[in-house]
Order: C-alpha cells, then structure tokens, then sequence
C-alpha cells in the first residue's frame, strides 16, 4: 500500500506541473487543477488505490486561440513502443488536434522515438519523462523569469538595436526550461532578472 500512495503522490505532482507549465504557455486552465491538494487527486483520479493513468489525460485551448488546442497523455506503459504513439496519432485525428504532451514513465523505445520523428511534419510530439516534472523548475528561486516575444515583439527588438537574429546569445532548443515553455527555434525569449543596481536587469536570448 505504501508503494501504492508514494506512486499517487508522485503522479499528483507530476500532473500538477504539467498544468502550470501548461498556464505559463497561455493556455486555459482552471483554478481548480493548478492548486489541487493531494487528497482531491487521489479522490478524483484514484479511488481504487492506484492512479488510473487513462483519466489523467486531458485537452486544453489557449487563452488568446481556442483554435490552438494541446493534448496531455500519461502513458502507463513503463517501456513506451510504437502501439501508444500511434493511438495518441489516431485521437489527435479524432479530436482535430495537432499538438500533444507524452509524460512517460520509464523509458521510450527506439522504435518510439522513430515513430514520433516520422510524423513531425504532421504532429508537433513533446515527451517528457515523468522525473522531469516532479517539481516546477522556474519556481526555483534561481530561475530567472521567461517570456516568450510574439513574432511582431522580435521583429521591433532586432529593429531598436539593429541585430540580426544570428547576434543573439542563444538557449538551446534542449535547455530545460526552453522545453518547459516549448520554445520553437527561432523564437526569442526574454529573462528578466532582479539586479540590485537596476531594479530588472534584462536580456534576450534567441532558440536554437
């Protein structure tokens, strides 16, 4: 039983990160998941004892799109094969969605990650292993805050100060907290830091 409630109370972690990261990426999300307490998720997703994994999934819109709608799978298969993925390909059909999160347990096959590189161009896949998401790495107090620019927002910082997207100091596409907020390549991002002389010291970084 005791393995039992460490595995509840690590997927109610791990579910609760991926709401807030999900928030932070502007999409629509309740009140109620960001702040679920460990009880209402065990009342909610495991009342027999063990986390179906199955009702963990969930969709979400962006805020300023409703067009732009994102899945969460949480797999339960601990060595994730072909068979999910192409499951999770025929739902996103179903559901008219491009987009998806694979919060997987243990480890991906190579013929997993084949499959996900075979559909790329059709299907933006992200995958996350589930100790990735025990805590909220930009509620470290170390973490700098991030904020993704729109297209329009790049396009006038490179005009002001007469920079090439190429002249940026970079974050790579692999960074953590680059994939916490799904950077694309290509996009900039702006860290604001506390500074002691100026108040926020900022800069830019573009992904790569």
């Amino acid at each position: 039983m005791e393995v039992d409630d460490r595995e509840i109370a690590r997927l109610w972690k791990v579910s609760r990160t991926v709401y807030q990261m999900l928030n932070d990426r502007g999409f629509l999300v309740g009140q109620s998941e960001l702040t679920m307490d460990l009880d209402t998720f065990r009342e909610r997703y495991a009342r027999g004892g063990k986390v179906d994994r199955n009702s963990l999934v969930f969709l979400v819109k962006r805020r300023d799109d409703p067009t732009d709608q994102i899945l969460a799978f949480f797999p339960e298969e601990t060595s994730l094969g072909v068979g999910p993925i192409r499951k999770y390909c025929e739902r996103m059909v179903s559901q008219l969605v491009s987009r998806c999160l694979i919060i997987y347990p243990k480890n991906l096959t190579p013929a997993a990650v084949k499959a996900i590189d075979q559909v790329r161009e059709k299907y933006h896949i992200e995958f996350f292993h589930e100790s990735e998401l025990l805590v909220n790495i930009t509620h470290h107090r170390l973490v700098p805050q991030h904020k993704i620019l729109t297209a329009e927002e790049k396009r006038t910082l490179l005009q002001r100060y007469r920079l090439k997207e190429t002249q940026l100091p970079r974050i790579q596409h692999s960074d953590p907290v680059a994939r916490y907020y799904g950077l694309k390549r290509g996009q900039v991002v702006m860290i604001s830091r506390a500074s002691e002389t100026a108040g926020r010291y900022i800069t830019y970084r573009v992904c790569m």
